[in-house]
C-alpha cells in the first residue's frame, strides 16, 4: 500500500470522527527540582548520533528510527551538537490527555480542552509584560519544543486516540529533506470533547464542549561548511470551549441530594437547544499565530553571531448572548443585561541578537553568550457597554533587555555549572544559576517581573480595574539527589520559594496584590525500581506554606505506576499496569470565564480521592497502540470526585489509541 493511499485513508478517518486532535509537541511543565530550567545535559561541542547533514544518495541504508533524526533549538542555541532519534518505546503511550502527560502537575476542569492551571507555584518564565491569558496555552505547540528534522526519506507520524466519553485526538506529522541540508515539515492536529453534564441527551446540538485546530509548519537549513544555520516555524491554534460554570447538584430517587450529578444541569446554559439558533452561549476562545526565526553564523572559532525574531498575534475572547438566563452566575452587572462581549487582541514583535561561543580545553568546555533583546507590543481590548454600544482601550509599549550567559563543563562530561543574568531597562531582572552532576542537581533563580497586562487593566460591564502594581518577585532555591542502589533509583528533593508582591485573584475574582513576602516549601521523593520485567515508579510531594489565603496548593501530592512487560508470539511487546494519582483535599481555585482566570475560593474542597487508570501498551515493529480503562475505581468508595470547584472528574471510560511511524 503506497503512501498516497495511506494518507487518503487517514483523511477519511479524520472526516469520520469529525472532531479530534493531538499533543502540540509536549506540554511545558511547571518548574520544580530544576525542571524547565536552563541547564544542559550534554557538553557543548559533543556529538550524539552523527552529523547534521542529510544521508548521501550513494549510501545504502535501511530507513528507520535511527536514520530519522531531529534537533531542538535549545541545543543549537547552546552549541550542543545533539541529535535525537524517534521514540519507539511503549512508555507513557497510554497517557494521551494533556494533564496526564504533564505528570498531573497541571489541572483542568475535568475534560479535554478545558482551561488549565499549575497545581503548584506558577513562576513567570521570562521578563517583560505578558497578556495574562494563559489557560489555553498548554494546548498550543511550544516554540522551544519544535522538532527540526533531518531525514532524506519521507517521515510520517499518524496518531489517533479515541478517548472515553467522546474525547478524541488526531494528529498527522510529516517531514522530508529537500536537499541533504534543507528539511521542511508540518504537524496538523485536531481534538474535540463533549459535555458530560448540562445536555439534553445524545441528540443535543449543543453537546460539543471543546474543539481545537492546531498547525505547525517548520523548516531548517545548514550551509555546506556548517557555518550558517537557520531554524524557522509558524504556529497556529484555534481553540474554543463552551463554558458551563460547573454542575448543579441533582436529586436521588429517594429525594436526597446528589452532589455527583454527572448528567445534571450546568450553572451556565446556552438558553436554547435549537440547532438553528444564531446566538452564542457562554464561550471562551483563543486564536494565536506565531512566527519564529532563529539563525546563527560562525565568524571564527569561539565567535558566533545569532538572531531570534518573533512575531505573535493572539486573540482571546468571551461571549455570552444568554446573559439573562445566566444572570445569577456573574457578579454585579454594571450595564447591558442581555449579552457579554469581550475581545482582547495582542500583537508582539520581539528581536534578540547577540554574540556567543564555545572554547574547548583538555576535555572541558567553556560557553558564553551576550545579547540585546527588544520587544514592541500592544494589546487592544473591546467590550460591550449597553445595547450595540462598544468601548475600547489599548496599551502600547516598548521594552529593552540586556543579558548574558556562562557555562562551564567539566572533563567528566557529566558535571556542569551554568549562570544567566538578564536586566530589563527601567524594570525587573532575572538571575539563574545551576550545578549539575551525576549525583546532585542544585540551583537558584530570582525573577522580578512586571504584572500581566490583564492584571494591570481590565474593563467590562462585569469587572473593572486599573492598577499600578509593583514588580512581582519569585525566588526559588532547589536541589535533587540521584541515589542509585542496584535496581533502585531514589531522588529526594526540595524546592523553596520566597514570593514577594504576589498577585492573585480574590474570592470576588478581582485582581489583588499582596504587600510583603511569604514562603512555600515543597519536599519531594521520586523513585524508580525495576526487577526483571516488573517496574514500580512514581513521585510524591509534601508542601507547607506561610500563607494559604492567597495561594492554594494540595499539601500532599502523589503519582505511582506499577507495570509488567511481556512478549507474545515473539513479535508483540506488551506493557500492562496501573497508574495511581492522589491529591489531598484542598480549596482549589475556581474559574471565572469572563477574564479567563482562576481565583481563590473558600466554599468547596476538591480532590481527596485516589484515581486509578488501568492500561495496556502494545508495540508491533514500529507501531504503538494502547488500550486504557480510565477512572477504573469509580464507585468503589464514592460515585466520583471534583477536580475543581463544581467540576467533576471524568467518569469511568474506555480509550484506545494508535501511533504509526512510516519512514519510507
Amino acid at each position: 500500500m503506497n503512501r498516497s493511499v495511506l494518507f487518503l485513508f487517514f483523511l477519511i478517518g479524520l472526516a469520520v470522527i469529525g472532531r479530534a486532535q493531538q499533543f502540540p509537541g509536549a506540554t511545558q511543565l511547571p518548574g520544580g527540582f530544576g525542571q524547565g530550567g536552563f541547564g544542559q545535559t550534554t557538553s557543548p561541542g559533543s556529538a550524539t548520533g552523527g552529523s547534521f547533514g542529510g544521508i548521501d544518495d550513494s549510501t545504502r541504508v535501511i530507513y528507520g528510527p535511527k536514520t530519522t533524526r531531529y534537533i531542538l533549538e535549545d541545543d543549537i542555541f547552546n552549541n550542543r551538537k545533539k541529535l535525537y532519534t524517534m521514540d519507539t518505546t511503549m512508555d507513557d503511550a497510554h497517557r494521551f490527555l494533556y494533564v496526564q502527560r504533564a505528570q498531573n502537575l497541571y489541572q483542568d476542569l475535568g475534560n479535554l480542552g478545558t482551561p488549565m492551571r499549575n497545581v503548584f507555584v506558577p513562576v513567570p518564565q521570562q521578563l517583560g509584560a505578558q497578556t495574562g491569558y494563559s489557560v489555553f496555552s498548554p494546548y498550543a505547540y511550544q516554540t522551544m519544543q519544535v522538532k527540526y528534522f533531518n531525514t532524506k526519506s519521507p517521515f510520517t507520524d499518524m496518531y489517533l486516540a479515541l478517548g472515553g466519553r467522546n474525547q478524541n485526538i488526531l494528529r498527522f506529522d510529516f517531514a522530508q529533506n529537500i536537499t541533504p541540508r534543507w528539511n521542511v515539515g508540518f504537524n496538523a492536529q485536531r481534538f474535540t470533547s463533549q459535555k458530560q453534564f448540562g445536555t439534553s441527551g445524545a441528540n443535543d446540538p449543543t453537546k460539543l464542549l471543546a474543539q481545537n485546530w492546531g498547525f505547525l509548519g517548520h523548516t531548517n537549513y545548514q550551509s555546506k561548511n556548517e557555518k550558517y544555520t537557520l531554524l524557522a516555524h509558524f504556529i497556529n491554534m484555534n481553540h474554543s470551549v463552551e463554558e458551563q460554570g460547573g454542575v448543579l447538584p441533582g436529586t436521588n430517587l429517594d429525594g436526597s441530594r446528589n452532589d455527583y450529578a454527572y448528567t445534571g444541569d450546568a450553572l451556565l446554559t446556552n438558553g436554547s437547544a435549537s440547532a438553528t439558533s444564531s446566538a452564542l452561549g457562554p464561550r471562551g476562545n483563543e486564536i494565536r499565530n506565531d512566527w519564529h526565526i532563529y539563525h546563527q553564523y560562525v565568524l571564527d572559532q569561539g565567535f558566533q553571531i545569532y538572531q531570534r525574531l518573533d512575531y505573535n498575534r493572539h486573540k482571546n475572547s468571551y461571549h455570552d448572548e444568554y446573559l439573562q438566563a445566566n444572570y445569577a452566575f456573574y457578579p454585579t452587572i454594571l450595564g447591558d443585561t442581555s449579552t457579554i462581549y469581550q475581545d482582547a487582541r495582542f500583537r508582539l514583535v520581539e528581536n534578540q541578537f547577540g554574540l556567543k561561543g564555545i572554547y574547548d580545553r583538555r576535555g572541558s568546555a567553556f560557553n558564553y553568550r551576550a545579547y540585546l533583546r527588544n520587544r514592541i507590543y500592544g494589546q487592544y481590548t473591546r467590550y460591550n457597554t449597553s445595547g450595540a454600544n462598544e468601548n475600547e482601550y489599548e496599551t502600547r509599549r516598548t521594552e529593552t533587555f540586556l543579558g548574558g550567559w556562562l557555562g562551564y563543563y567539566f572533563p567528566d562530561s557529566l558535571s556542569q555549572v551554568t549562570a544567566e543574568a538578564e536586566y530589563q531597562v527601567g524594570g525587573g531582572y532575572r538571575l539563574q544559576g545551576q550545578f549539575e552532576s551525576k549525583y546532585l542537581t542544585a540551583g537558584y533563580s530570582s525573577i522580578f517581573a512586571n504584572p500581566t497586562l490583564l492584571q494591570e487593566r481590565f474593563q467590562s460591564h462585569i469587572f473593572f480595574w486599573r492598577n499600578n502594581f509593583n514588580l512581582r518577585g519569585y525566588n526559588h532555591a532547589y536541589g535533587k539527589l540521584n541515589l542509585r542502589y542496584k535496581k533502585l533509583l531514589i531522588q529526594p528533593g526540595i524546592d523553596y520559594y520566597l514570593l514577594s508582591n504576589y498577585i492573585y485573584f480574590d474570592t470576588a475574582a478581582v485582581v489583588r496584590q499582596l504587600n510583603g513576602s511569604f514562603s512555600v516549601l515543597r519536599t519531594g521523593l521520586g523513585y524508580h525500581f525495576e526487577v526483571g520485567k516488573f517496574l514500580a515508579s512514581g513521585q510524591a510531594y509534601y508542601t507547607v506554606q506561610s500563607r494559604r489565603d492567597v495561594l492554594r496548593t494540595p499539601p500532599f501530592f502523589m503519582n505511582a505506576r506499577f507495570q509488567y512487560e511481556l512478549l507474545y508470539a515473539k513479535v508483540l511487546y506488551i506493557q500492562i499496569g496501573v497508574d495511581l494519582h492522589y491529591k489531598s483535599p484542598y480549596y482549589a481555585d475556581a474559574y471565572m470565564p469572563v477574564t479567563q482566570q482562576f481565583y481563590v475560593q473558600n466554599e468547596k474542597k476538591v480532590e481527596g480521592y485516589v484515581l486509578a487508570d488501568l492500561f495496556a501498551n502494545l508495540r508491533v515493529n514500529r507501531t504503538r497502540l494502547f488500550v486504557k480503562l480510565t477512572h477504573a475505581n469509580q464507585g468503589v468508595f464514592q460515585p466520583g470526585y471534583f477536580v475543581a470547584p463544581d467540576y467533576l472528574a471524568m467518569r469511568r471510560s474506555f480509550a484506545f489509541g494508535v501511533d504509526w511511524y512510516l519512514f519510507d
